[in-house]
């Protein structure tokens, strides 16, 4: 294979500088343009030039034959003998593949010998690029014949473009993955331009095509239909008719493959392909959302007609087949499936009637993995929890969804919303906790304990969020309700929660009162966990507030002993905060900065919004005291720029603001009104993680990174967890 060369422009060429030729090959003109996928063409010439056969794989409709037929004619001039395109969509008789492949590189032989034979004396010593589109229907006879033109062949490269790869020895596979959204807005707003001559992106209609880009998955060929659809419909009304995608998307343009004419048969020509277990599979993983991993699959989807000891060579066919994408992530090996392909096999689901065992199967799967990431939230496992809810998200809310829907099953959706507490506040999703929690509070429910359980986390949230109002209600409710009902576990809980509604409205007399109250209670039931932990955390805040520092680093020094025989690291940065503020109340600067740079690092692993945004309040202050106003200024505007993802700043507390306006105030004399205001407004444009830099200079602590995690039930590892019998935070 030659590589490329070019030369100079010269006035007057002589015939020796003259071009050679174009290389012999068929491939067609391309009838408009070729947009995106640079990584991958880059990538398609570096396989090509290390391997003899390169396999593009695909969902259809992803741009397999586009991009193959692109990189090979920028390649061309590579190889002497030329780049030769065999269409093999339309070929039905495995028989008949030499044949058709003999037609396109015409070998001249007339001797009677078998067809393969005088493929491979053709292409013996010849250098050129075979291009195999569409062989999917046909992988067992195409492989054998590559196999046996490659062996015969030394100048002989392949490219294949199908929907799965051929399995041979020596084989690079390229899977091709939807358009990211900058491509795939390009290639709507290109091929719109080309069906309404004035199209284009703009501030009008930009978050609109944007989202229906998104919502096809940068599938260039339903971006191409979608465009099609402009001719009648515009932007938002293409946008709001995607539920009914299969029947919207469909096109007549002349010379395009039948299969490439609807939406709903390319994705059935891949289902077409599949064996009745592939289908079956396929149909019963679209009640999945977004992300999903094996275990969850082998519960939700086994049954008599899969058996879940077979699951995984399923999966790995559809894998192969491209009807589902492998990925790795921070909580492991997952797949995903493409919200185009999961609306196909949600059709037949449909056609089963059997989706709503299956939603429920995947709801049950759903709750308990919530229970024991709850349970697991007080161990070293933290970071891993974290990570692995993060990548759960999309399948929690379909349950939650689907419990707040069936009244029967409100209690469920209760529970759940109130098992995630942890992940709603230490994981920086507050508002979307808040959300869930009071529509499943606005529901009616038998089972006290749910309700009670949701009653004390709304609380918890709406307390950080600062509305002091919303939490007084639910938590009064849920102790009216606790002591009714005999439930000590949640009237511990409702009445630690009061106790910090007491201490962010500076009541610190109340305050003091309640969190004592509460600590007794949670020691005699027995509960132990990070949130029990937090009431003393929060005491011994009250305690320093008061101007008695010593008692709160006793209480604090108490919490970080239990954390540490515990693993527990999301309270003890809570513990470090406060142990924190009593050094700096000391006067000692250079221990509260040690101590807020582990306290952020951690908070910041966990984007906990709230730890994050109070330790750089503080830090700004320590630095203030070190003598460099601007930066303090700098870190106070980053801190402003967090608040409004929390709620109200410093939660209007007069005793938590203290440290700020004492850091503003002295801050703005030092540099003057307009410098501070500056410096502010410079910290106002960091982000969270800029921010954080910032103060983790190096040498300090860094983030932690998240590692893989599987969290399984009780027979795979031990949960830490409180040795109460009422189960801990999951009985609250």
């Amino acid at each position: 294979m030659r590589r490329l060369t070019r030369s100079g422009p010269v006035s007057r060429p002589s015939p020796e500088q003259l071009p050679a030729p174009a290389a012999p090959g068929n491939l067609p003109a391309e009838l408009n343009r070729f947009i995106g996928r640079d990584d991958e063409l880059a990538a398609l010439a570096r396989q090509l030039e290390s391997a003899r056969l390169v396999t593009l794989t695909g969902l259809g409709g992803v741009g397999k034959s586009r991009l193959a037929r692109h990189g090979a004619a920028i390649l061309q001039d590579r190889f002497c003998d030329g780049v030769w395109l065999v269409e093999l969509a339309s070929l039905r008789e495995p028989h008949l593949l030499d044949h058709t492949v003999a037609e396109v590189l015409a070998p001249a032989d007339h001797s009677g010998r078998p067809v393969r034979a005088a493929l491979c004396d053709h292409l013996a010593g010849r250098e050129l690029l075979l291009v195999l589109d569409g062989y999917e229907h046909l992988v067992d006879a195409c492989a054998e014949l590559t196999a046996e033109l490659l062996r015969r062949s030394p100048g002989l490269r392949v490219l294949a473009a199908g929907r799965r790869p051929l399995g041979l020895t020596g084989e690079q596979n390229m899977p091709l993955a939807p358009l990211n959204t900058a491509d795939a807005t390009a290639l709507f707003a290109d091929r719109a331009a080309a069906v309404l001559g004035d199209f284009g992106v703009g501030a009008a209609n930009e978050e609109a095509v944007t989202e229906l880009c998104e919502r096809l998955d940068g599938i260039p060929l339903a971006l191409e239909l979608a465009a099609g659809r402009l001719r009648a419909l515009s932007v938002d009304q293409v946008l709001h008719r995607l539920d009914d995608r299969f029947r919207l998307l469909t096109g007549t343009a002349r010379g395009t493959l039948p299969r490439h004419q609807t939406l709903r048969t390319a994705i059935g020509w891949s289902h077409e392909l599949c064996t009745p277990q592939e289908r079956l599979l396929w149909a019963r993983l679209s009640v999945f959302a977004g992300q999903f991993d094996l275990e969850a699959a082998e519960y939700v989807c086994s049954g008599p007609e899969l058996p879940a000891a077979e699951l995984l060579d399923v999966i790995g066919e559809l894998v192969a087949q491209s009807v589902l994408v492998r990925e790795e992530t921070a909580a492991g090996v997952r797949y995903r499936i493409l919200d185009t392909v999961r609306a196909y096999g949600a059709g037949w689901l449909a056609a089963t009637h059997d989706g709503d065992r299956l939603r429920r199967r995947h709801r049950d799967w759903y709750l308990g993995l919530a229970t024991w990431c709850e349970l697991d939230w007080f161990s070293p496992r933290q970071a891993e929890i974290a990570a692995r809810i993060d990548a759960e998200l999309p399948n929690l809310r379909v349950a939650l969804e689907q419990s707040l829907e069936c009244p029967a099953e409100t209690h469920l959706g209760q529970y759940l919303a109130g098992s995630l507490w942890f992940y709603w506040v230490g994981c920086g999703r507050l508002a979307e906790g808040r959300h869930w929690l009071d529509r499943a509070l606005e529901l009616e429910s038998d089972h006290d304990d749910a309700r009670l359980k949701a009653l004390w986390v709304a609380g918890y949230v709406a307390l950080i969020q600062g509305d002091t109002v919303g939490a007084l209600g639910v938590l009064q409710e849920c102790r009216d309700e606790a002591e009714r009902t005999g439930n000590t576990t949640a009237a511990a809980y409702a009445l630690h929660r009061t106790g910090c509604l007491a201490l962010v409205c500076d009541d610190l007399p109340r305050a003091e009162e309640l969190l004592r109250g509460a600590v007794r209670r949670y020691r005699e039931i027995g509960e132990l966990n990070g949130t029990v932990l937090l009431a003393q955390v929060e005491l011994a805040m009250a305690v320093a507030f008061r101007g008695e520092p010593a008692d709160a680093v006793r209480l604090c020094e108490d919490v970080l002993a239990v954390c540490e025989d515990h693993g527990e690291r999301w309270t003890r940065a809570y513990a470090q905060f406060v142990l924190a503020y009593a050094a700096w109340s000391r006067g000692d600067g250079g221990r509260a900065r040690t101590l807020l740079a582990e306290s952020l690092a951690v908070h910041h692993t966990f984007h906990d919004l709230l730890g994050v945004v109070l330790a750089l309040e503080l830090v700004a202050m320590v630095t203030l005291g070190e003598g460099d106003a601007e930066e303090a200024a700098v870190l106070q505007g980053a801190a402003g720029r967090i608040w409004p993802s929390v709620g109200l700043p410093l939660f209007g507390s007069r005793y938590f603001r203290g440290p700020h306006a004492e850091c503003e105030e002295q801050a703005r004399k030092r540099l003057g009104a307009e410098k501070y205001g500056r410096a502010v407004r410079t910290g106002g444009r960091l982000g969270m993680d800029a921010a954080v830099a910032r103060v983790l200079r190096p040498g300090g602590p860094a983030p932690a990174r998240h590692r893989s995690v599987r969290i399984g039930p009780p027979d795979t590892h031990e949960p830490a967890t409180s040795p109460s019998a009422s189960g801990g935070e999951t009985a609250g």
